[in-house]
């Protein structure tokens, strides 16, 4: 299967998840490019990025296990494909 760029957002509402993310996280790290994560105190809700460069099954389980987590959200956005 070829491979896909992406961007994962994840909206996280509760700071318990915070280990199990990163945990998943850890688990797809040969695919994720970069990362960043915004601590939004006054809503308090953490967002974070996540670039990947992986195959769209891959993407799309770590979205699922992320989105299964209690008060976390998880979406992929895809990058078109290219023509070659």
């Amino acid at each position: 299967m070829e491979n896909r760029v992406a961007v994962l957002a994840i909206l996280a509402e509760s700071r318990e998840s915070a280990e199990k993310i990163n945990g998943i996280l850890h688990e797809f790290n040969n695919w994720i490019i970069g990362r960043m994560g915004l601590p939004y105190r006054e809503r308090k809700i953490n967002i974070i990025s996540i670039v990947l460069d992986a195959p769209a099954d891959r993407i799309n389980a770590l979205a699922g296990k992320l989105g299964r987590l209690d008060g976390v959200t998880a979406k992929a956005v895809y990058a078109g494909m290219n023509e070659k």
